[in-house]
């Protein structure tokens, strides 16, 4: 799921792939294994992204909650965040049909 958010983050600020690794300094196939969720990016990747876009890393880290976790607290977060990726999928959406 991390992945995704990742991705969605990006096509939200309008950036293309290659934009996106030019600014961050890794490879444009390096990112889009992350994005894929062929691989995992390491926490100072995600503090380059949370640089990038002006955010915390604990809000790009909390995508990648366990959404199989058993207490209450932790599916809530996981509904939470299950809902904001489609609202920026949907977002990612209409960006693309305009």
């Amino acid at each position: 799921m991390q992945h995704e958010a990742l991705r969605l983050v990006r096509v939200f600020h309008d950036l293309n792939q290659t934009t996106l690794a030019e600014r961050l300094g890794i490879s444009n196939s390096y990112l889009s294994e992350i994005e894929s969720g062929k691989k995992a990016p390491t926490l100072e990747l995600l503090q380059k992204y949370a640089t990038t876009f002006d955010m915390p890393v604990s809000s790009l880290l909390f995508f990648s909650e366990n959404l199989d976790s058993p207490t209450r607290s932790d599916k809530v977060r996981a509904t939470i965040a299950r809902k904001t990726i489609k609202m920026l999928q949907w977002i990612s959406a209409k960006d693309t049909i305009a």
